[in-house]
C-alpha cells in the first residue's frame, strides 16, 4: 500500500515498518487483509476482479491470494509508480503462482490504467486517503462508482488524526451510493473502512484523474 506522484518521501523504505508487527501501519495491513479475505469468501461462482490504486509491494493482496482458496479465479491489476515496489509485488506474484496478477508500472491516479479490468468486484484504496487533499479524496470516492462493480466493495484507509476526515469519507460514499460495510473502531490508531456499491456503475472516464497527494 503505497501512494504514487510526486513525493520526496521515499515510498520504497516506507514499506519498512511491516516487518514490525508492533508498528500501526502493520497492525492496518493485518486489518486490511482480513477485509480483503472476507471479500473473497463472500464471492460468488466465477472470476473475481480487482483493482489497487497505489498498491504498492501489493502486500495486502498478494499475501491473501497466496493462501486462498478463490486464487484461481483473480483477475488483478495492482497499479505503482515506484518501480523498486512494482519490482516486489511482481517477483511476489510470480513466487506464489498468481498468474492471473498483472502489475503496471504507472500514475495510479489516471483513471485510464484501470480500462479492461473494471467494473471490478474488488477496490483497493489503500494508503492513499492520508496523502490527498480533502478534495482529491472527495474526488476519487465518486471515481470509485466507475471502478466498482454493482455489489462490489471498496476497501480503503484513513488516519484517524484530527481533524478526523473518516465520518465525511462514509457520508460520500453513501452520496455515491455505496452502503457501509465495515469500519475499524477510532481507538484503533488508524481508519479502515469497506463500503458495497449499490448503485450502477458509471461510464469510465478515461481522461480523468482522480487525484494529486501531498507530502505530510
Amino acid at each position: 500500500m503505497a501512494v504514487d506522484g510526486t513525493s520526496e518521501r521515499d515510498w520504497h523504505r516506507w514499506h519498512d515498518d511491516y516487518t514490525d508487527p508492533t508498528s500501526p501501519l502493520s497492525r492496518r495491513l493485518a486489518t486490511v487483509q482480513a477485509r480483503i479475505r472476507e471479500v473473497l469468501d463472500a464471492a460468488a461462482p466465477g472470476p473475481v476482479r480487482v483493482v489497487s490504486v497505489c498498491a504498492g509491494q501489493g502486500r495486502d493482496l498478494l499475501d491473501v491470494l497466496a493462501a486462498h482458496p478463490r486464487r484461481a479465479d483473480v483477475t488483478a491489476r495492482l497499479v505503482e509508480l515506484d518501480p523498486r515496489n512494482a519490482r516486489i509485488a511482481v517477483d511476489a506474484a510470480r513466487v506464489a503462482g498468481l498468474s492471473g496478477v498483472e502489475v503496471v508500472v504507472g500514475d495510479a491516479a489516471a483513471v485510464d490504467r484501470y480500462a479492461g479490468l473494471v467494473p471490478a468486484d474488488l477496490v483497493l484504496v489503500c494508503g492513499v486517503f492520508g496523502n490527498i487533499t480533502d478534495e482529491d479524496v472527495r474526488r476519487t470516492v465518486g471515481y470509485c462508482a466507475q471502478l466498482c462493480t454493482t455489489g462490489g466493495t471498496v476497501v480503503w484507509t484513513r488516519h484517524r488524526r484530527e481533524p478526523d476526515l473518516v465520518p465525511r469519507i462514509c457520508q460520500w460514499f453513501a452520496a455515491e451510493g455505496f452502503e457501509p460495510g465495515w469500519l475499524s473502531p477510532p481507538e484503533a490508531g488508524f481508519g479502515v473502512g469497506t463500503h458495497r456499491f449499490t448503485g450502477t456503475p458509471r461510464p469510465l472516464d478515461r481522461r480523468g484523474r482522480m487525484f494529486t497527494f501531498v507530502d505530510g
